[in-house]
């Protein structure tokens, strides 16, 4: 699979839209932030 067709999701922290990686694999549907630094960061920009 080419990394142009990898699905994408935009992060809602720093509004930047990040692709599937392997480690998301199992849990692509949960996956909200682009980075632990955004998971980090969530309480800030709400």
């Amino acid at each position: 699979m080419k990394k142009s067709d990898l699905p994408t999701k935009m992060c809602p922290v720093c509004n930047r839209p990040f692709t599937w990686r392997k480690k998301w694999e199992r849990d692509w549907e949960n996956v909200r932030y682009c980075s632990k630094r955004c998971a980090g960061n969530k309480n800030k920009t709400q």
